[in-house]
């Protein structure tokens, strides 16, 4: 008994590929087994992934969300959310990267025409773009500027995740005609496009984040995603489902994490590194303290995967609703994702700092890497924290009030 690993779901074959869910979960379990080998080492160096993000596109997994018809692997947000959730066991960082990769790129899906939606996916297709961005509300806001052939993009995000490897930014901005937030599909080659790898964070080293300084860079029309206006008049339930699915992507990297590093302890324990107590033999399985706290562990990790699978059973089922999805379902979505991300905030932090505890001493080795657990989960936790999650769920359930829509940072 241990980790809980992602649940089995019912297997849909694509149409086109012919891949169904099953071989996607295959593919991501070979890829993490991947990664997992030298998951210390790449993390240590903290070079910029530019091969991570070759084996995923050589895995098929930058496609996975595209329809069949645009060339993709026909996925549906399950089976991606399962992968983000595998890979973030081997590597949280990674994990962040695809996660984002995967709710930029569809992001046209909520905002955009269903003809922009479609180029926007025919065209990741056929570069295999990888796409990084944030389209959470930034002080101060990018300004998009009306131009003679389009529009102009000007100024600067401090954080842009996957910056340093994408092919495509998906980022925030606002019309300085109108007010509106705008989501727009950048090119970072673009001319007046400036990236700057200046985080010098202690953990999530390899989600390839810097600034990213934006000097009237040309912008086309076609460039424009659509609105991330919250005004109800403009912001359907549907499109409003963009905020839990991307907040979802969160809740199954941390949740990946807390399963990876429980995995890598239970493994270290059974090859005899129980340090706490002299009268038990070395790799007995009779350490009380050791089964204590493997105990707790297991019992909140795998409770924030149950909320977290019924969150995205309620997500999903929510997207087939489509356009006849009404704002109290969608309030109803965003309060059981809210819980799963407060739910798995905790699990991470519990058990990646626990973990060290029950390895003990001997386990502060640098060769080991056993600290990039928490150094990567807790830097993320800081960049998405569970407090306003709480207050969200504390209001809905005592004032009925609905959650506010809040894109991930």
């Amino acid at each position: 008994m241990g980790a809980a690993p992602a649940p089995p779901d019912s297997i849909s074959p694509a149409a086109s590929t012919g891949f169904d869910r099953a071989h996607w979960l295959r593919v991501a379990r070979e890829t993490s087994d991947d990664l997992a080998t030298d998951a210390v080492a790449r993390e240590q160096a903290g070079k910029v992934p530019f091969d991570e993000v070759s084996r995923l596109r050589e895995a098929g997994l930058l496609t996975l969300m595209i329809s069949a018809e645009s060339g993709g692997g026909d996925a549906d947000w399950r089976t991606a959310y399962a992968i983000v959730r595998e890979i973030a066991a081997a590597d949280g960082a990674i994990g962040q990267l695809l996660g984002c990769h995967y709710f930029m790129s569809s992001s046209a899906r909520f905002f955009a025409t269903p003809a922009l939606a479609a180029q926007v996916a025919r065209n990741s297709v056929a570069g295999q773009w990888c796409w990084g961005g944030g389209l959470a509300h930034q002080e101060p806001p990018l300004r998009l500027i009306k131009a003679a052939h389009g529009y102009v993009l000007n100024g600067r995000q401090t954080y842009v995740s996957g910056a340093l490897v994408a092919d495509r930014l998906a980022v925030r901005a606002v019309r300085a005609d109108t007010g509106e937030p705008i989501a727009v599909a950048v090119d970072p080659a673009a001319r007046g496009v400036v990236i700057d790898a200046d985080r010098d964070t202690f953990g999530q080293r390899l989600a390839a984040g810097g600034s990213v300084e934006f000097d009237a860079v040309p912008v086309a029309a076609d460039k424009l995603l659509g609105s991330l206006s919250a005004d109800e008049d403009v912001l359907s339930p549907s499109a409003a489902l963009a905020s839990p699915v991307g907040r979802l992507v969160s809740a199954q990297l941390c949740l990946g994490m807390a399963e990876g590093v429980l995995a890598e302890a239970r493994e270290y324990s059974r090859a005899g590194n129980s340090p706490w107590h002299p009268v038990w033999p070395v790799s007995s399985p009779q350490d009380p303290h050791v089964l204590t706290v493997y105990g707790e562990l297991t019992v909140v990790t795998r409770s924030a995967a149950a909320v977290t699978d019924q969150a995205t059973e309620a997500l999903h089922a929510g997207l087939a609703r489509g356009e006849d999805l009404t704002y109290d379902q969608y309030a109803e979505i965003s309060v059981l994702v809210a819980v799963a991300e407060a739910a798995t905030s905790r699990a991470v932090q519990d058990a990646t700092a626990r973990a060290l505890d029950i390895m003990g001493p001997r386990s502060v080795s640098s060769r080991l890497g056993f600290d990039r657990f928490w150094r990567n989960a807790r830097t993320h936790t800081l960049y998405e924290p569970a407090a306003g999650r709480l207050r969200d769920v504390g209001d809905y359930f005592l004032n009925g009030a609905h959650p506010p829509f809040i894109l991930p940072a």
